[in-house]
């Protein structure tokens, strides 16, 4: 049967992916009711069409801190790719190159910083980071990757602590013993490791604004904050000078009760105006979602549960698959809708 949408990818990787690792790939915080609002806020937007407006050339291109992508579609952070293709990240990062897109690539990897820059040489790559306790082995993971020509460093600001993910806690999951999260390898003992493969409390829950300044300190990169729901944020990331924002509440695996982020994206991008670009994620399953998005003001959405599934699927030729049909609708929806640009003044939507 020919994969047509990102729900057959979904399926498949439901059908053939073991239990427990299924459950960790599609685990909401609590009782999972933002994840599920990521997705049902969507189906609440409207278009407002436009017509008779020349829909001959339709140009889906963008760009994010001026480098230029060919779709606005990147690959949002997500851990342990291993465990859904044995290549992992490396695969992950071979089909977003040749896509010409943005992959945000994970702190928590199955494969090293190195090994994911040496597959895909010519990529284009953000680093997302936590703040460790440890404050000398996040300074040297911000320098191994601005030395391997990672373009943007992407701070996660809602995981002071790990959300409750109850999927997890009844499964008693673990990551596999021979996979690793292998940008912090043989820096711990592995008696010591969570189910993670992480000391416990490894993650600061001290950072705060002023973190900004001191990643600043460290790197040349420009700086993204992932994790920002509310206008009072937004307007102290303008203030605290970083490049961009990715309206984000981590796939609803953090805070349960928190809006969905389609619905968060208006007020984010009525405070922050023109000062820095607006990113989001979360609940993109069509390239519907992807023209609402942009409608609304984003200048590009990432995915993440999808990138999964379509690595269980093929690797990397089910990435490219799954980055291929959002390209391709849309395209369409771009011509349904009267948008020949992405630029938000070409389209509209509504609540």
């Amino acid at each position: 049967m020919p994969m047509v949408c990102l729900s057959d990818f979904e399926d498949y990787a439901k059908q053939y992916l073991p239990k427990t690792t299924w459950d960790f790939f599609a685990a909401g915080a609590d009782e999972c009711c933002t994840r599920e609002d990521n997705i049902l806020a969507y189906k609440r937007i409207r278009f407002r069409p436009r017509m008779l407006r020349d829909m001959s050339v339709i140009d889906t291109k963008t760009t994010l801190l001026g480098t230029e992508i060919s779709f606005p579609v990147g690959i949002a952070p997500t851990g342990f790719h291993q465990l859904a293709w044995p290549d992992g990240e490396k695969s992950t990062a071979r089909a977003a190159a040749a896509m010409n897109t943005c992959y945000i690539t994970s702190t928590y990897s199955t494969c090293a910083v190195e090994e994911i820059a040496a597959a895909a040489p010519r990529g284009f790559r953000w680093f997302q980071l936590y703040i460790h306790r440890n404050r000398a082995l996040t300074e040297q993971l911000v320098q191994r990757v601005e030395a391997l020509g990672f373009q943007g460093l992407v701070l996660t600001a809602d995981l002071p602590y790990t959300g409750k993910r109850r999927a997890d806690i009844h499964n008693n999951f673990q990551l596999p013993p021979h996979m690793k999260v292998k940008n912090f390898e043989g820096n711990f003992e592995e008696n010591i490791c969570t189910e993670y493969g992480l000391p416990p409390n490894f993650i600061d829950p001290s950072i705060n604004w002023n973190d900004i300044y001191w990643l600043k300190s460290l790197t040349r990169l420009p700086i993204i904050v992932k994790g920002i729901l509310t206008k009072e944020d937004a307007d102290l990331a303008v203030r605290h000078g970083v490049q961009g924002i990715i309206v984000s509440n981590h796939g609803g695996r953090q805070l349960d009760g928190g809006p969905a982020t389609i619905d968060a994206l208006v007020e984010v991008v009525d405070m922050v105006q023109d000062k820095m670009e607006v990113y989001l994620d979360g609940g993109i399953r069509t390239g519907s979602d992807v023209l609402k998005a942009l409608a609304l003001g984003a200048k590009c959405v990432f995915i993440g549960r999808p990138v999964l599934w379509g690595l269980t699927y093929k690797g990397e030729e089910g990435l490219r698959e799954v980055l291929q049909i959002l390209y391709d609708e849309l395209r369409l929806s771009m011509a349904l809708a009267g948008a020949c640009t992405n630029l938000p003044t070409h389209c509209s939507a509504a609540a």
